[in-house]
């Protein structure tokens, strides 16, 4: 990338994130390239949908869960390792108004950025789900894609009340209790 269009791709990305931030993940395209200082075809060059914006928004926090589950895979408890993971999964799906949803939607298109995103997730998550059930923690016929989408939802509901800051941690520990075997 020539370095013009590198300082470009940084820029664009550094407005996302602050557009994001501030109007949630439906946050216009056109304000994007406005605050980045360039035009809409520039932002469309560079990101040709939303969704690959979003992807290269959260290059970053995607980054930071895969080191995570990395260290967690070698974790004492498998059980606690999942629940701490699936904490910080809720988080990053909940760091941006908009965003939960988005990453529902896309989880089923492997072709989109944000789709391209949960793979190697769903694969890091996958890790951490099977030491769980294998040490007995949590049942079989649970799925690393039923995880995520309790995930996204958790963070999506959290998103709908955030007067209730407990909410996503309360929806979490529900979740956990029925994903235990049964005695």
């Amino acid at each position: 990338m020539r370095a013009d269009a590198r300082r470009n791709h940084d820029r664009l990305l550094d407005a996302a994130r602050a557009a994001f931030a501030e109007h949630g993940a439906d946050a216009s395209l056109e304000d994007v390239a406005r605050r980045a200082g360039v035009g809409i075809g520039t932002l469309y060059r560079h990101f040709p949908n939303r969704p690959a914006l979003l992807g290269a928004v959260f290059q970053d926090a995607l980054e930071a869960l895969l080191r995570r589950s990395a260290e967690l895979a070698e974790a004492d408890e498998p059980c606690r390792a999942l629940v701490e993971w699936l904490r910080a999964v809720v988080a990053h799906a909940g760091a941006y108004r908009g965003l939960a949803r988005a990453l529902m939607s896309a989880s089923r298109d492997e072709s989109s950025a944000l789709g391209q995103c949960s793979v190697p997730l769903h694969a890091a998550g996958e890790r951490l789900l099977v030491r769980a059930q294998e040490a007995g923690s949590v049942r079989r016929d649970v799925s690393v894609g039923d995880l995520m989408q309790l995930t996204n939802a958790i963070a999506l509901a959290a998103e709908q009340s955030p007067e209730d800051e407990e909410l996503a941690d309360r929806l979490l520990a529900l979740t956990l209790q029925g994903l235990r075997p049964a005695p």
